[in-house]
């Protein structure tokens, strides 16, 4: 039974690395990557392409404006309803740690 709700619990709460959930916080409506990388002050466009863009988009958080196209210089990224929540969630436990 606790593993049931464990398995539902992990599955539900994706596992964010402190870098993707910067990026999460980061994204105001659709974002290009230079605006991303600018907002979060990074100048490496290969580690934030490694440790930002990649793991977020692989974990369903946020989602590419142009999907089949995802080198054009006009791309732009978006939360999803995935990371929406994620963020919902954080700034509920935040809310809960200042009481």
């Amino acid at each position: 039974m606790l593993r049931m709700i464990l398995d539902a619990v992990t599955a539900s709460a994706p596992q964010v690395t402190p870098q993707v959930g910067e990026l999460l916080a980061a994204i105001q409506g659709e974002m290009g990557r230079e605006a991303l990388q600018s907002a979060l002050h990074l100048s490496d466009r290969k580690s934030f392409r490694e440790r930002y863009l990649k793991p977020a988009l692989d974990d369903g958080l946020i989602e590419m404006t142009i999907p089949d196209k995802p080198n054009s210089r006009l791309q732009k990224y978006r939360l999803t309803d995935k990371g929406c929540q994620w963020l919902a969630q954080q700034g509920d436990r935040s809310l809960a740690t200042n009481s």
